[in-house]
């Protein structure tokens, strides 16, 4: 049964929000994310944070893996470039983050592009080699350059509003508290608004890349390459341009990232457990989707404080730390979806809109 209702007109198709109901769940979706900051407290808002962060990432994997198919375990990397690329530039030259944010997208971006021709012979797990190459790589330049990164000690990452004197504190007047009236605005609130901004930008761009011709050439490809070079598409340039997408949002993530922690490590947390976690973050989603992506990363971020809470009361799990019982719990339940629900949470979300499109029949 279809989980929409009969199309006539490609205007109809190409659509943001073909009908009512999902315009209903824009705008509940609207005044949940603008009264979250006024309700939650800081715990809460650095989850809140943590999720948007998670959001953007997701979005790169998903441009990536999702749409094009091709495998990376080195979305870490290009986070560590984008962390790196704001803690060297705000902390040695003073740049304000509006202007660190495209530069280091655009850098994670160049190079994701210069990795993007090693797809163009390699598929599944050797590209996944090649890529976690490019993580360990990344590591160890990252630490060899002790004197701009700060080595294995690793460097503070300032936040500037405006250019700031060379080396100055990562306690800029942006990240202290802000009272306008009866409101007070911390460092985590202030986050949580331009956080928001860049998700929301990274959803619509996502959204309107898989409408577009080159979105619909890269799920040509992730289907079927050589039916889809048959058509005429080129996959050459469309593995290319997913490489260097998704490598600027990874970017993106990894800048907010560096000015939540402000102050970073190459390693924790830029591993290969982090590229891991995004891959789970859209299979727990439902890979090819932008649902998919936004779903995961908020479920995955939201549950690991409730993972380790509940990983508390199992026998043998409650004795490891709470890493490896975030990673135990999150592994069941990936392998569930994976075994259960391959579609992941955008598969039940058609089930919901099918039940109802139907009902009250059961067919």
């Amino acid at each position: 049964m279809p989980t929409r209702p009969l199309l006539t007109s490609y205007e109809d198709d190409l659509k943001l929000f073909p009908d009512r109901w999902q315009m209903a769940g824009v705008a509940f979706a609207i005044l949940v994310i603008l009264s979250f900051p006024l309700l939650a407290n800081e715990y809460w808002m650095t989850i809140g944070n943590s999720t948007l962060i998670a959001v953007v990432g997701a979005v790169g994997m998903m441009i990536l893996t999702g749409y094009t198919g091709q495998i990376s375990l080195g979305h870490a990397a290009f986070l560590a470039i984008g962390a790196y690329t704001a803690a060297v530039l705000g902390h040695h030259f003073g740049m304000p983050f509006w202007i660190i944010l495209p530069i280091a997208g655009l850098l994670a971006a160049i190079i994701g592009s210069a990795i993007g021709p090693f797809a163009l012979r390699l598929e599944g797990l050797y590209l996944a080699i090649v890529t976690l190459g490019l993580l360990f790589l990344t590591k160890h330049s990252l630490q060899s350059l002790s004197s701009w990164t700060g080595g294995v000690k690793g460097i503070a990452v300032p936040m500037h509003l405006w250019w700031a004197k060379a080396g100055s504190s990562s306690v800029t007047p942006f990240a202290q508290t802000t009272q306008l009236g009866a409101w007070t605005f911390s460092f985590a609130h202030k986050l949580y608004l331009l956080y928001l901004l860049l998700a929301l930008f990274s959803i619509w761009a996502a959204k309107n890349l898989q409408r577009s011709h080159t979105g619909r050439a890269m799920m040509a490809i992730r289907d079927h390459d050589m039916a889809a070079e048959a058509m005429g598409i080129h996959p050459s340039h469309a593995k290319v341009i997913a490489f260097a997408l998704s490598s600027f949002f990874a970017g993106i993530a990894g800048v907010m990232l560096a000015y939540q922690q402000r102050y970073i490590t190459v390693d924790p947390p830029f591993n290969l457990a982090m590229s891991v976690k995004y891959i789970a973050i859209i299979v727990l989603g439902g890979i090819g989707t932008v649902f998919g992506a936004v779903a995961g990363a908020i479920v995955y971020t939201v549950l690991s404080p409730m993972a380790e809470w509940f990983g508390g009361y199992i026998p043998y799990i409650k004795q490891l730390s709470s890493h490896n019982k975030e990673i135990i719990l999150f592994s069941t339940v990936i392998c569930g979806f994976l075994i259960f629900e391959p579609l992941g949470l955008f598969g039940i979300w058609l089930r919901i809109k099918r039940y109802f499109m139907a009902w009250p029949f059961r067919y």
